[in-house]
């Protein structure tokens, strides 16, 4: 018999390795193993969870004096791992070595390969030597080799990632991204990030935590979370995808700022917030969008994004029958909605954009992938109105219960900036005219400011014009969605290895 000192149930699914083990002396001559003329062992390396969304690898080691039973138990433990389909055997690696403080490299190395070493797992390694090295390199390799590709940096090498991937999976089949209204097909090929990056916010809205070991036992165990991804053109030509946040304004203005000043480290954006928010410009526009009537959910509700999420199931569902009955050529004679004003902040998030700071993030009710996003309006208040409506991000509070603020929820929206719209209208003088009202509005320190830059996951994105579309579940992530807290960890799956043995 097999002999244990604690209880301990874990789902198979949540086993990484099982391997026999050579008991040494020292360890055979300790309390009860001492009577066994020679025990056999094997160990069986399994997902612990801790506080906040932390995963740990742990272990346990069964001893027995029957050397057949105990091959027995690893044979027929090794064809319980080789069920789960679900799980990586090939991965392609991207490191970013110089994100972040520059550990990509070493946190892979100590912390990530061993891990996918011990769950069998082979890798071909590219660390990347300039921008957009990822990128060009996923139209080149055969990527029907691999089960997943891994990003190792912050949101900023996701997206690399995240651009090439989309981008091949159109070419190879023949979808123009330049056309904003063309059906893209989706990747079947699984993104997974070891978090290394000055901001791992993509990271922590899907897995609840930012950490490298934790990330990559969702990986090993080949969990999967399908992923919105929103699509950005002007004048029917492709800009940019984004997955967590679209933002004008401050949002924008605050990361203009601090590409400045990256000698500064991640200290830039605190510093770039502070000094935005003292210069609180405001931008004129319009809005227009067309309401997502699919989704079972709105930005207001208590309803957030869970492992297994109910709602992004249904929207999916409901989205495919609206786009069966009407058809895509159909979606223009749907309603849209058109808001005209002065802004502080436009932002449209995929994702609730939680972070450490911000737990709930910016939209604590949106949902991974119910095929929408939500659109965030923060018209022209006074500094200390918007002050009130930042610092919300980081309490319980209803941050959406200001006058000033609107939120819709949306599956694709345009934004046109008041002096884009003058230059289209081909009067020159109103152009000089806005010019004017920007000076007599902030006399002192924004004359020359008339557009805001886009922040788009953290890169900058110069457009006064642009069309926004959401695309349902158009990527994978190795990762499960944040999990509620359990508190009876016995109330597991009941193929548990204890229960086995």
């Amino acid at each position: 018999s097999c002999v244990y000192t604690e209880n301990c149930f874990v789902p198979t699914s949540e086993i990484i390795a099982v391997e026999e083990t050579e008991l040494n002396k020292k360890q055979r001559n300790t309390g009860k193993w001492q009577k066994m003329a020679k025990p056999h062992a094997f160990t069986v390396y399994y997902v612990k969870k801790a506080r906040n969304h932390r995963w740990r690898c742990s272990d346990v080691t069964f001893w027995c004096v029957d050397e057949h039973l105990c091959n027995q138990w690893i044979q027929a433990l090794k064809e319980l791992l080789e069920m789960q389909k679900s799980r990586p055997k090939q991965l392609l690696v991207y490191i970013n070595p110089y994100g972040g403080k520059r550990q990509g490299k070493r946190i892979y190395e100590q912390k990530v390969a061993p891990l996918f070493s011990l769950a069998s797992i082979s890798t071909d390694v590219v660390v990347t030597e300039h921008a957009n090295h990822a990128k060009d390199n996923l139209f080149e390799v055969n990527i029907n080799k691999y089960d997943g590709v891994v990003c190792v940096g912050g949101d900023g090498m996701f997206s690399e990632v995240m651009h090439g991937l989309i981008g091949r999976m159109q070419k190879d089949s023949g979808i123009d991204q330049n056309n904003p209204k063309a059906p893209l097909v989706q990747c079947n090929i699984r993104i997974g990030i070891i978090p290394a990056g000055s901001t791992d916010c993509i990271c922590y809205s899907t897995v609840g935590i930012s950490d490298p070991v934790t990330s990559a036992l969702h990986i090993i165990v080949g969990d999967c979370q399908p992923l919105d991804v929103s699509s950005i053109h002007h004048n029917n030509t492709f800009l940019k995808y984004y997955v967590s946040l679209l933002g004008y304004g401050f949002y924008g203005d605050i990361l203009k700022d601090s590409e400045k000043k990256r000698w500064m480290g991640p200290m830039r954006y605190d510093y770039s917030g502070f000094k935005t928010f003292l210069s609180h410009h405001y931008y004129e526009g319009t809005i227009s969008f067309q309401p997502a009537k699919h989704t079972r959910g709105s930005p207001r509700d208590k309803d957030g994004c869970r492992t297994g999420c109910y709602i992004c199931k249904r929207s999916e569902q409901q989205l495919a029958e609206q786009q069966k009955e009407s058809g895509l050529k159909h979606e223009e004679d749907e309603e849209w909605k058109v808001i005209k004003g002065k802004f502080l902040a436009i932002n449209a998030v995929n994702m609730s954009c939680a972070c450490p700071r911000s737990p709930k993030g910016l939209s604590p009710a949106a949902h991974l992938a119910d095929g929408s996003a939500d659109l965030i309006l923060v018209r022209k208040c006074s500094r200390f109105d918007f002050l009130r409506y930042l610092v919300r991000h980081t309490n319980q509070d209803d941050q959406f219960d200001f006058s000033f603020v609107d939120v819709h929820r949306v599956k694709s929206f345009q934004f046109t900036s008041k002096l884009s719209e003058d230059n289209e209208s081909n009067v020159t003088d109103i152009g000089k005219k806005r010019f004017g009202q920007f000076c007599r509005d902030h006399p002192v320190c924004c004359c020359n400011i008339a557009n805001s830059t886009w922040n788009c996951d953290g890169e900058t994105l110069d457009s006064s014009a642009i069309e926004v579309r959401v695309h349902c579940q158009l990527m994978k992530l190795f990762a499960r969605g944040i999990e509620e807290n359990c508190k009876d960890e016995a109330a597991y799956s009941q193929s548990s290895v204890e229960q086995l043995l």
